[in-house]
């Protein structure tokens, strides 16, 4: 591994590099681990019996991020172990000689807060590979060396009392005090209690309490949240118990429980599964990962002594890995939609981020009942046999071990994909999943961002929150890591409707700051089929439009209405962009007519009726489409999205189908139906059966379908009205289906969250209401059914389900 650059080193401490790799207990290092008690005064640290609490946190850490006793013959390991001493050589032969400045020759200290993180973290894995069995540096006394020397020199110098901080806050309080107490915890028997009290006196300067973060222009300090909040209880705690402080652990143990609550607004998790970060983003797969991975590891280390945690609260670690993470996780893929800035590094994608997220569920299990034991393990085994990342390919020996314990274990049979509808209305995302494929919706509204960028990282994720539609395939689970990002075409991402409008890099601010003033984006889910709905707003433009999706057994009905524009440029809506590989030639076929497969054709096709892209999808337009289809190579290279990332160009094939609206559009519509994994034959089929599907209404003010084989009936109501045989007094969005058992459901939901009442009317003979939520304030049945609900407002656009039996 190389240095690492700025913009991935939060997520190369909490995954494949230093804090990730495994630690073998090997007889010349048992003592590391085996330490115990408080640094003795004498200025030595002190060895007892071994049943205090911080030696029981020492070592149980230890084990956390080492992964304990490996079999080092094992060939699983050989690709981990080799990549650790490939980076031990290399950060050893960079050790500056007679270390005056820089501890490191490469990395210049005093200007680059980054340097100083990176410093620590290679000190770390230096400290592994002394203490990983089968190594080159197993027991190597000069690497032990070393490893003290650098600690010595950073909280001597670098990362002493008394510096001021300088660039991110993140280096300060995260970034260098986790490796700096992680590796001190790895080497301990081997420093003195003046070291260990040196040390301590570093991170006490730099996180003085882990419920505030810095902010380094003005060195005042706010309330720290979310995965932030943790990370710094996760390196109190540890200095605690390096230094055998009670206060320490203390404090960092109480830090913990304000994250276990559930949120209704700002960072952390919320009851529908939502997690968010930075005020405005939706972060599961990343910050959401981080709080839960350091929750979930502090759970192993204090398990057994007095500060273990203790707050109920700790049951929403348990919700959260079956109603957050799951659902985000497809066949080893962690959902780009969640994965915030982070899609636009080359070095985390999003198979390591769900092997990570999986590693951290195999640690969680042993803890639950033994059912949510056996779904966990049994989860996260399919998820490994079924990613792209390949266990033996990991570089973290621990990540490896954990994975290896359930892949051995035959008594854990590996759980496919579910089926099911998963609404996160708190965070704008919706997740579609059906035998065969998923679906991921992202939206954005004045409750979430656009995009995120920091300035230096995802600059051209502009459009991601305009409605883009993340189509996963069984077939196909390289679509979004295959140099997806740097070389799609950001203003025409799959799903979205966009104005050409130019834009630059990082447009509209950092960190969640650009967000639409829109209030409706949601819909309403009975956990198998949905209705969802977005009142879209351009980023920087003057484009407005109403987009819906409906999600349905073996397709999703798309619908587009008053798209309206005044930039002076065209404006798309994107029904598909394929990355079809680095020489992917997969016919396409319009209208029954296979296209050409040379790179760089394009065609106006005029009202087409269906369209199918072999081993992709399939295409029907109920109302034929002024479609385009352009097939190109596509080139580009990840630094031009992510500063200080890989330079080389890359070339992907993609095929593109749109709809043009043309400049300045007025009031401009679409309707498409995409059938996932379907054949050719199945998609002419779907566009010439005219009973299958019937628009209700496409329109501004609403948008709603009929789907008579299925008892559907699904209206976007953006103002208050009636469509077809539905009728509301307010904005909301309304999904009926009709059972054959004679019963229907009703699922209501006000994805605006102002909703002070709400009636909904359905002319339907309905002759009982059987079960209802709670907030139904009154029904009446009989020729029609009708619905009067209270106070929405404070339901977070939450499903409202009702079962009636019809007359």
């Amino acid at each position: 591994m190389s240095a690492l650059n700025p913009v991935s080193r939060r997520r190369f401490l909490h995954s494949t590099g230093a804090a990730g790799i495994g630690v073998a207990l090997v007889g010349l290092a048992d003592s590391a681990f085996a330490a115990t008690g408080a640094a003795a005064a004498s200025g030595t640290a002190a060895s007892s019996s071994g049943t205090d609490d911080f030696a029981t946190i020492r070592s149980q850490w230890a084990t956390v991020i080492g992964g304990g006793t490996i079999d080092a013959t094992n060939s699983v390991y050989d690709a981990a172990i080799a990549s650790l001493n490939t980076e031990a050589a290399s950060y050893l032969s960079l050790l500056a000689s007679s270390p005056a400045t820089q501890l490191f020759s490469d990395l210049a200290l005093g200007s680059s807060s980054a340097n100083v993180t990176s410093s620590f973290t290679r000190l770390e894995t230096l400290a592994l590979a002394y203490l990983t069995q089968g190594t080159n540096y197993t027991g190597s006394a000069a690497v032990l060396d070393a490893v003290v020397s650098g600690l010595d020199f950073m909280t001597a110098g670098p990362y002493a009392p008394g510096v001021k901080p300088y660039g991110n806050w993140w280096d300060w309080q995260i970034g260098s005090s986790q490796p700096l107490v992680d590796t001190a915890n790895l080497v301990y028997s081997a420093l003195s209690a003046t070291q260990i009290a040196a040390y301590c006196a570093s991170v006490d300067a730099f996180v003085p309490d882990p419920t505030q973060s810095l902010i380094v222009s003005t060195g005042t300090y706010y309330t720290s949240t979310g995965a932030n909040r943790l990370d710094e209880c996760r390196a109190v705690i540890i200095r605690g118990a390096l230094a055998g402080d009670a206060a320490k652990v203390a404090q960092g143990v109480a830090g913990i429980s304000p994250t276990l609550e559930f949120v209704t607004d700002g960072d952390g998790l919320y009851v529908d599964g939502s997690w968010i970060q930075h005020t405005y983003i939706a972060y599961t797969g990343t910050y959401g990962a981080i709080w839960f991975g350091d929750v979930v590891k502090l759970m192993n280390a204090l398990a057994g002594t007095s500060y273990q945690i203790s707050d109920p609260n700790v049951a929403n670690v348990y919700f959260a890995a079956t109603n957050a993470f799951a659902p985000v996780v497809y066949n080893g893929l962690m959902m780009d939609c969640v994965r915030g800035r982070a899609v636009a590094r080359s070095t985390e994608t999003d198979y390591t981020d769900a092997f990570a997220a999986a590693r951290d569920i195999l640690m969680l299990a042993p803890a639950a009942t033994p059912a949510l034991e056996f779904e966990l393990k049994s989860k996260a085994k399919g998820w490994l046999l079924r990613s792209p990342y390949q266990v033996s390919a990991n570089t973290s020996v621990a990540s490896i071990a954990y994975a290896e314990q359930v892949l051995n274990d035959a008594s854990i049979p590996a759980a496919p994909e579910p089926t099911g509808h998963t609404l996160f209305g708190s965070m704008g995302r919706a997740v579609h999943r059906r035998p065969g494929w998923g679906l991921a919706v992202s939206m954005s509204s004045d409750l979430v961002a656009y995009y995120e960028t920091d300035g230096s990282s995802n600059l051209t994720g502009w459009h991601a929150g305009d409605g883009m539609a993340y189509l996963y395939l069984d077939s196909d689970n390289t679509q979004y890591n295959d140099a997806f990002w740097p070389t799609v075409d950001p203003y025409r991402l799959p799903g979205i409707t966009a104005s050409q409008l130019k834009l630059q890099n990082g447009e509209g601010g950092a960190y969640g700051a650009p967000r639409p003033a829109n209030t409706w984006a949601g819909g309403a889910t009975d956990g198998e089929f949905a209705a969802l709905g977005q009142d879209l707003r351009g980023p920087w433009s003057t484009l407005v439009a109403k987009k819906a999706w409906f999600c349905l057994d073996d397709a999703i009905v798309c619908l587009g209405a008053g798209i309206t524009c005044t930039d002076g440029t065209e404006v798309d809506s994107v029904i598909d962009s394929r990355n079809l590989g680095a020489a992917g030639t997969n016919t396409l076929t319009i209208d029954g007519v296979a296209q050409p497969t040379t790179a760089g054709w394009t065609q106006s096709l005029g009202d087409a009726r269906w369209a199918h892209l072999d081993g992709h999808a399939g295409y029907v337009f109920p109302d034929g489409a002024n479609l385009t289809a352009l097939r190109e190579a596509r080139t580009g290279a990840w630094s031009a999205i992510d500063k200080g990332d890989a330079a080389t160009e890359l070339a992907r094939n993609y095929v593109t189908l749109y709809a043009d609206h043309g400049i300045d559009p007025a009031d401009a519509s679409y309707s498409y139906i995409t059938m996932p994994n379907a054949r050719p034959w199945q998609v002419a089929a779907r566009a010439f059966d005219r009973g299958y599907l019937r628009i209700l209404a496409n329109t501004a003010d609403q948008q709603g379908i009929e789907v008579p084989s299925l008892g559907v009936t699904a209206v976007n109501f953006y103002t208050a009205g009636g469509v077809g045989p539905v009728t509301v007094s307010a904005p909301a969005c309304v999904l009926i289906r009709e059972n054959r058992d004679g019963t229907a459901t009703v699922c209501v939901s006000d994805p605006t969250r102002q909703a002070t009442s709400l009636t909904v009317t359905w002319n339907r003979p309905v002759r009982s209401v059987t079960t209802a939520p709670a907030s139904l304030a009154s029904s009446s049945t009989g020729h029609r059914l009708e619905l009067a609900f209270g106070d929405l407002t404070a339901l977070a656009g939450f499903t409202l389900q009702t079962t009636v039996r019809l007359g």
